[in-house]
């Protein structure tokens, strides 16, 4: 099995540390409910109340020793960053941000996850992936189910220490595994129905569930499981979370279910908008910025919706801009017409960028923009 380590996307690392103010707390950690291993940290401060303090360990941001690991490449690039906001969002709704500290998942080890993420076998009985039944027909041969793995910590100051008081765990399905028949030949595709992407995930979150609980540093905490289904290679949007459960002990609770759905603006193959009216307005707002300046390479969203309601745009605007002068000043125009245009009820992402780099990017969150220009005084 292969392992691929990729980097936090920019724009959620946004999310979570520019909001902060920029006060810090001194405090001793323990990351469990035992008090060895104790080390100086600091929390940010956050001045937007829907996002969550950060843990900061030594003064830095710590990340997850299973981050980017999977157990096959998918080459969609918008699969990691929706996996992980997506679980953020659900995590809000157990763990509230007045009362928990954000911190990646410290609990599992990339060791751990990598045999769990593998298939299994004698050599690998912890595999969370089916036996190989050595068939290459992508019919009759067992699909890998199990793609990816998120663990996010929260945590509550208990006697001047901060303690682990909840998780939340992503589990990525695959809707198409996709394989070779032979080292380094052509690739083949298994499709994977939604019952069978339900049935495997419900089971392989029971597991883990079972041996999260079997570590003394989790106990009996809250742990949020969510079900993600991992988009395709050939689609231009991230995939969705379809179900989660809450356990509170050593089972899981009941599964709901997530009306999620995600389409890429403007759509494409003649597909019908989810919403006309977010179409339009997205569409006057690319029309907007391309008539003010004409040398733009293109503009495209990620729309992402709860059932019909628009929760957020991911904009991409690629520019052939060179100078600094330029760069700030259309920024400043994109924030404008982004007000202007744009569904006010929806967060927006905007990314500026050309070829090579990016250049700027502006966010609204709660109705509160944010813009930033890189390499600017």
């Amino acid at each position: 099995m292969k392992k691929f380590l990729k980097t936090t996307s920019l724009l959620l690392m946004c999310s979570l540390l520019l909001t902060a103010c920029g006060n810090l707390q001194n405090s001793s950690l323990s990351s469990g409910g035992g008090d060895t291993n104790k080390t100086s940290v600091q929390t940010t401060s956050s001045s937007d109340s829907s996002s969550y303090d950060v843990l900061l360990s030594g003064g830095k941001y710590k990340t997850s020793p299973i981050s980017g690991l999977t157990a096959a490449d998918n080459t969609n690039q918008f699969n990691s960053r929706s996996f992980e906001s997506g679980l953020m969002s659900l995590s809000k709704k157990q763990f509230s941000t007045n009362n928990y500290v954000f911190q990646e998942g410290q609990v599992l080890t990339a060791s751990k996850v990598v045999d769990w993420l593998g298939r299994k076998s004698k050599s690998n009985p912890t595999g969370l992936n089916p036996k190989d039944n050595g068939s290459k027909d992508e019919n009759k041969r067992a699909p890998m189910y199990f793609q990816q793995m998120l663990e996010e910590d929260y945590l509550t100051k208990q006697d001047g220490k901060y303690k682990l008081a909840g998780m939340s765990i992503g589990i990525a399905m695959n809707k198409i595994d996709y394989y070779q028949k032979k080292q380094y030949g052509a690739t083949y595709k298994t499709s994977i129905s939604t019952a069978e992407q339900k049935e495997q995930g419900e089971r392989i979150a029971k597991e883990v569930v079972k041996r999260l609980r079997a570590n003394k540093e989790v106990g009996n905490i809250p742990i949020v499981v969510a079900l993600y289904s991992v988009a395709p290679q050939d689609t231009l949007v991230g995939g969705t979370y379809f179900q989660y459960s809450i356990s509170k002990s050593d089972s899981l609770g009941s599964w709901k279910d997530l009306n999620y759905r995600n389409q890429m603006l403007p759509t494409v193959n003649g597909e019908n908008a989810i919403n006309s009216s977010d179409a339009d307005a997205f569409a006057n707002f690319k029309d907007h910025i391309q008539n003010y300046f004409p040398n733009l390479s293109g503009v495209t969203a990620q729309a992402k919706y709860d059932g019909d309601t628009l929760k957020s745009l991911d904009i991409t605007i690629n520019t052939q801009f060179d100078g600094l002068a330029q760069v700030t000043s259309f920024t400043q125009f994109v924030q404008q017409s982004a007000s202007k245009y744009l569904p006010s009820g929806a967060d927006l992402d905007i990314s500026i960028q050309t070829v090579d780099e990016q250049q700027a990017f502006v966010t609204r969150s709660n109705g509160k923009f944010t813009s930033h220009v890189y390499d600017a005084d």
